[in-house]
């Protein structure tokens, strides 16, 4: 693909798909350790339960701003060498592997807070233009395979991710004991090993990928039509959504939620109602709590990473609204039994569940999306359909805090059946709402 572009996509190899994905493996590596240890970092450092959500705010008003904004410059975007989305994977590389180093380090909630919002802006930087790469070179028949590609590499990631903090305290003796007060030393070694696994798996992609470029490289902004500003551009883009992105908008609108509470609450719920610790008089039984509840998430990914691979097998038979719709189901139901779980070990089963939601949750709206969207206008139409996972995440940081405090009474699990019960609603819009013709199937 070292040639002018002319408008047909040739099949790509098993490898060259690979070696696209790739850098998913280390964006999802530093969005693991974020997502698993976040929470328990905000806690050790001295946060209520009910001030998680509003703590959480960084992450989707960065990802309101910066995904749309990316998408709408690398659409616009033509380097020489690097391409039109490599250059953006650079730049966030950069930032976040360095950023995941400070993280760690944060004497104080609000310190934390503020790293946070810059770090997830620059993994936004990188991964919102990840989306619009498989799209870019893929043709119709292989992107279901590309994103599905794209999931086995988060799975494998997250898996790995979720379960270092324990492998480095229980095989490499890194003590779990707080630095200067503050967080445990093997998560602050976790985040070590992260930045440097999310620069050089993206600068491995970087390297080895190519990219169609345009048949006139001078003329990527098409300059022969009036140029709309930036805002106006998504402004405009938002007007003119395909049907079908409104109908997929709304079922991610319902679904992630779900995955937030999670996120929020897993973790902690885990260390303080099944394991009966606490960060501040009894971390040490609090940690081990912690720890066996990113175990139970890592197998939620080792099961992602290996349903990933079927997941070409049940959309050719199912279709993929069907596919979507099963599997958000499946999801649901393994979050409302974390609630009823008195075993720890069970909740391999139920985290074993979400995994399969987590797949398709990752890949199948990306993959009936992408044929609807203008090629010219793939990376600001993907920034855009992230608004319907970025809004929830700030209804749900903004006021949940609240709802935890007054009505649920700070329980941690409660919120997460909350979640389980969202995915399943998700799953029954998809199967009412969501369209899917002959050819897409």
């Amino acid at each position: 693909m070292n040639t002018a572009y002319t408008g047909v996509k040739v099949k790509m190899s098993f490898w060259q798909i690979w070696n696209m994905c790739f850098g998913f493996f280390g964006i999802q590596f530093g969005w693991s350790l974020q997502m698993g240890n976040m929470s328990a970092i905000y806690e050790f450092l001295g946060a209520a339960p009910d001030e998680i959500p509003g703590l959480w705010l960084a992450a989707p008003m960065t990802g309101l701003i910066v995904q749309p904004i990316v998408g709408y410059l690398s659409d616009r975007t033509w380097h020489p060498k690097l391409g039109r989305r490599r250059p953006f994977f650079l730049i966030g590389a950069i930032l976040s592997s360095a950023l995941l180093f400070v993280m760690p380090n944060s004497p104080t909630v609000w310190m934390a807070a503020g790293v946070l919002w810059i770090l997830d802006s620059s993994i936004n930087i990188t991964m919102e233009p990840f989306r619009a790469f498989v799209a870019d070179n893929l043709n119709e028949k292989q992107r279901s395979f590309g994103f599905a590609m794209q999931s086995m590499f988060i799975g494998l990631a997250s898996f790995i991710a979720g379960y270092l903090p324990q492998l480095l305290a229980n095989w490499f003796d890194v003590s779990r004991d707080k630095i200067n007060g503050s967080i445990p030393q093997n998560i602050l070694m976790s985040f070590y090993i992260g930045g440097a696994v999310f620069f050089v798996s993206v600068l491995y992609t970087i390297i080895t990928s190519k990219e169609y470029p345009p048949s006139n490289p001078a003329k990527v902004d098409d300059t022969s039509k009036p140029q709309l500003g930036i805002l106006q551009e998504i402004v405009d883009s938002i007007k003119h959504m395909p049907i079908q992105m409104k109908r997929l908008a709304l079922v991610n609108f319902i679904t992630w939620p779900g995955l937030f509470l999670m996120w929020f609450y897993y973790s902690t719920g885990v260390a303080t109602q099944i394991f009966k610790g606490d960060p501040a008089t009894n971390s040490e039984v609090f940690t081990l709590g912690l720890e066996h509840a990113n175990t139970t998430s890592a197998i939620l990914n080792l099961v992602t990473f290996g349903f990933s691979f079927t997941l070409p097998f049940w959309v050719s038979r199912l279709g993929k609204k069907y596919t979507h719709t099963l599997c958000l189901l499946v999801g649901g139901v393994g979050l409302v039994s974390v609630y009823f779980v008195d075993q720890p070990n069970l909740l391999y089963v139920s985290m074993g569940l979400v995994g399969i939601a987590w797949v398709s949750i990752l890949s199948m709206p990306y993959s009936m999306l992408s044929g609807y969207i203008p090629e010219h206008k793939m990376g600001i139409y993907m920034g855009i359909f992230n608004f319907f996972i970025v809004l929830p995440e700030i209804i749900a940081s903004l006021f949940f805090g609240k709802i935890m405090s007054v009505y649920l009474n700070n329980d941690r699990l409660m919120a997460v059946l909350i979640g389980g019960c969202l995915l399943i609603l998700a799953g029954l819009v998809c199967a009412f709402i969501i369209k899917e013709d002959k050819q897409e199937a």
